[in-house]
């Protein structure tokens, strides 16, 4: 892996998905593989549709922080069996910088009814920009914290799980 690029979509200021993206930062880090994540929080990007929603300063950076990485985690809270509308948002503003990306996602939600929530973007990803999903997300439920920053250890497995995964995976 030449860079993962970790993209932190839930907007709320006590998100778990975003305690989740810097846990498998840790995980990269302690595995000396180079990573960036960006926090969408701290962006001020528009909502796709208007000519110059495509335009901003921040997307064009964002646009060329994809293009700069290998392998892109999207890290996304679950609502109403679908991810957020700002990871949805990300792709409609940087599409093609998408293309022949390695793929993966960490997913949060209150239960296990969701598991395939992802599966809308997958596939919009691969049918769309020929992205390579990594078959394996981490979908983590409120039962699955020990507190409100600690996972269980299965969870942290699966996490490491995810990172031997992508390193497993090359497009050329």
């Amino acid at each position: 892996m030449e860079k993962v690029l970790i993209i932190a979509t839930s907007l709320a200021e006590d998100s778990r998905s975003q305690i989740l993206a810097r846990k498998f930062a840790a995980h990269l880090a302690e595995q000396d593989i180079s990573y960036e994540l960006v926090d969408l929080r701290d962006l001020n990007l528009p909502l796709a549709g208007k000519t110059e929603s495509w335009e901003g300063a921040e997307i064009v950076a964002l646009r060329k922080t994809i293009l700069a990485s290998s392998h892109i985690i999207f890290s996304v809270p679950i609502y109403c069996y679908d991810v957020n509308a700002a990871a949805k948002n990300v792709i409609e503003l940087a599409g093609r910088c998408f293309i022949k990306k390695i793929v993966g996602f960490l997913c949060t939600a209150g239960g296990h009814n969701s598991y395939m929530s992802v599966m809308g973007l997958a596939n919009h990803l691969m049918i769309d920009f020929r992205s390579v999903i990594v078959p394996r997300f981490v979908y983590v439920v409120t039962s699955d914290w020990t507190d409100e920053t600690t996972l269980n250890p299965e969870i942290e497995d699966r996490l490491k799980l995810l990172v031997v995964d992508m390193q497993s995976i090359q497009v050329t």
